[in-house]
């Protein structure tokens, strides 16, 4: 069915689809609890001893795959055949069971270091001294810029990079000890 359900259940998912950061937020934050909730309650079905966290990141796996593809998955709720939270928590069992069922039972992940043709930003301060372009990963960058320039949180990067959340938070940790490294070296 088309994106053009209008409101349904007090999230406009046209607008949610379309790429609204705030209509996104809206939606996140008023599933959130139930997807999470719903992963926990399978992956605890499974495992008895299955830790919060294990469910936040099956959470995250529900929403990736919401977004994946322009939305795809999201843009084929029908309204008619399901609520919305009804279907989220179709949704959300599939995923996690998904997930339990890969053979290995790790998420996918993407290499760190590969080249995804970026660049510095390009709005430097006229008092930041001049960094090497070399002195950070392409992916390091990436996040920093994510973080700093685009005021996103370590939640959102990871959906976008469809890594994990450590991942996020490993490779700024590792930025900014070799930026404050480079700059101790330079006397800044």
């Amino acid at each position: 069915m088309s994106s053009e359900h209008g409101h349904t259940e007090g999230v406009d998912i046209a607008a949610v689809t379309g790429g609204g950061k705030a209509a996104w937020d809206g939606f996140v934050e008023k599933f959130a609890g139930r997807i999470f909730s719903v992963c926990l309650r399978v992956l605890r079905m499974r495992d008895p001893s299955a830790e919060p966290e294990d469910a936040r990141d099956a959470t995250q796996d529900v929403f990736l795959k919401l977004v994946r593809d322009d939305f795809r998955l999201l843009r084929s709720y029908d309204p008619a055949r399901a609520s919305l939270a009804t279907w989220l928590t179709v949704v959300a069992r599939s995923t996690t069971l998904d997930a339990l069922r890969r053979p290995d039972n790790r998420r996918v992940s993407v290499p760190l270091e590969e080249d995804l043709g970026l660049e510095a930003p390009q709005h430097a301060h006229a008092d930041t001294p001049e960094l090497p372009l070399e002195l950070l990963s392409p992916r390091q960058r990436q996040i920093l810029h994510m973080l700093f320039d685009q005021d996103m949180d370590v939640e959102e990067i990871a959906v976008a990079l469809n890594v994990h959340r450590q991942t996020v938070r490993s490779l700024k940790h590792q930025a900014l000890e070799r930026l404050r490294q480079h700059l101790r070296a330079c006397g800044a």
